[in-house]
């Protein structure tokens, strides 16, 4: 059996692999230490991750979508827990995107890579 067989689409996500081989790394290093440059191809099967200029735009309205999620999801729990208004507990739970945002965008990538090689796994 190939290595695919044994790490899953979510597993693969989660390291930041190839989607279509699940061993080479999108990124050289994890995303959540530091700035790390992507790979512009799998080290193992060679598939190029940009697929055309302006590839990533999908990404970016996963990464809002995801960005408005965390900040309605904190701006409630801090509502909730500290009975301050919405919009204070709204302006207080920006803070956390304002340090997320790099590890959230690239993340995004990772998962518009996976949607798009499952929608057009063509080269």
């Amino acid at each position: 059996m190939d290595a695919k067989a044994y790490v899953s689409a979510r597993s693969g996500i989660l390291r930041q692999l190839c989607p279509r081989c699940r061993i080479g790394r999108i990124y050289p290093t994890s995303i959540f230490r530091g700035f790390p440059r992507m790979n512009e191809r799998c080290a193992v099967c060679s598939l190029k991750f940009e697929r055309e200029q302006g590839y990533f735009l999908g990404a970016m309205a996963i990464s809002y979508v995801l960005a408005v999620a965390l900040v309605a999801v904190l701006a409630a729990l801090l509502w909730a827990a500290t009975g301050w208004s919405l919009e204070r507990a709204a302006l207080v739970a920006f803070l956390p995107l304002a340090l997320l945002a790099p590890t959230l965008a690239k993340f995004s990538r990772v998962l518009w890579i996976y949607f798009d090689r499952s929608v057009d796994p063509t080269d």
